[in-house]
């Protein structure tokens, strides 16, 4: 068994995570992540209220005993939802482990802090991780260029950033982006980081709660087979390629406007795809690991095979390497 300083802080068993997904991180896949002994969140801003939150999180405590978080990401807005009273529900309902994502966390830490709540936050660079630490996150997870959803600005991929950032900091660290196998837990252990955080793997399993026809497409995408929204405007995403994305990218390099692409993008849009399987219906977050994915398992699968692949890995071929 794999145990880092992750494990111990966090109270899981395997240095593995499952991070906070718009409409995927609900309470069957987290507590399917939990019960296979890793740290799943739910995504608070899944839940269309803090109230909605708060049974969420009494539905996955009713299928896990074993420790889970709520990821809250905060992100500018015209009419931002009510992140207080979010972090209310989270801290009302017992939670102990939240994920930070998007802005700047500060103003949330005091009364998390106050109320026993570990925080991770989720960046994606080390001028960022090195803020976060010094605002007294408890560890810091680090978003490569190869990631899914908003990989920052400066497209430094992970063998870069993770030993970057590794040397820079003392919380613990969990590296994400382009993570899907045994591989890549050893590789971001070996390059300073103290776990893997899986998106796009774990959307990819039985529990996920998206359509099939979303996890077959995973499976038969490379990793070639995404593309970098918003590029223009300063707000990269990275997406699974299809005509809609395509679209965006071809309507943004001819000079566009996000008011150009603004229905093309729209959340209901994107909720369609998960909901419907009409994987043209809309835009859809996928990162470069579904290169290195070909199966649809249940999590356990998933989780059990990464930490014995990554313990054979180590004891093995590795090992046999040292004379």
């Amino acid at each position: 068994m794999l145990t880092t300083r992750f494990c111990e802080t966090f109270g899981v068993e395997h240095p593995i995570v499952q991070g906070g997904m718009q409409w995927v991180g609900r309470a069957g896949l987290v507590a399917a992540v939990a019960n296979a002994g890793a740290l799943g969140f739910l995504t608070a801003l899944t839940q269309p209220t803090p109230e909605a939150l708060v049974k969420e999180i009494d539905r996955c405590r009713g299928l896990t005993d074993r420790p889970f978080g709520v990821n809250l990401t905060i992100l500018p807005s015209i009419n931002p939802p009510p992140y207080d009273e979010y972090r209310r529900a989270i801290i009302e309902s017992g939670v102990r482990i939240v994920e930070t994502a998007g802005f700047n966390p500060q103003e949330h830490l005091p009364e998390f802090r106050a109320h026993g709540v570990r925080v991770l936050h989720k960046c994606t660079s080390v001028r960022h991780a090195v803020k976060a630490e010094r605002l007294g996150v408890d560890a810091v997870s680090i978003d490569g260029f190869e990631c899914a959803g908003h990989p920052g600005e400066d497209d430094v991929p992970g063998l870069v950033l993770i030993p970057a950032a590794a040397r820079r900091l003392t919380v613990p660290m969990i590296a994400s982006g382009g993570f899907a196998d045994g591989r890549g837990l050893v590789a971001a252990l070996a390059l300073g980081a103290d776990g893997i955080s899986m998106g796009t793997r774990f959307l990819c399993t039985e529990e996920s709660p998206v359509h099939r026809r979303v996890k077959e497409q995973i499976v038969a995408h490379t990793e070639r087979d995404t593309e970098l929204l918003f590029r223009p405007l300063g707000n990269t995403a990275r997406v699974a390629s299809n005509t809609v994305s395509r679209k965006v990218v071809e309507i943004l390099d001819e000079g566009g406007e996000f008011p150009d692409v603004r229905d093309l993008v729209a959340g209901a849009r994107g909720l369609r795809v998960f909901e419907d399987g009409d994987l043209e219906a809309g835009i859809w977050s996928a990162g470069l690991a579904q290169g290195l994915i070909d199966d649809i398992p249940t999590v356990r699968e998933v989780v059990d095979r990464i930490v014995g692949e990554a313990g054979e890995l180590i004891t093995g071929r590795l090992a046999a390497t040292l004379h």
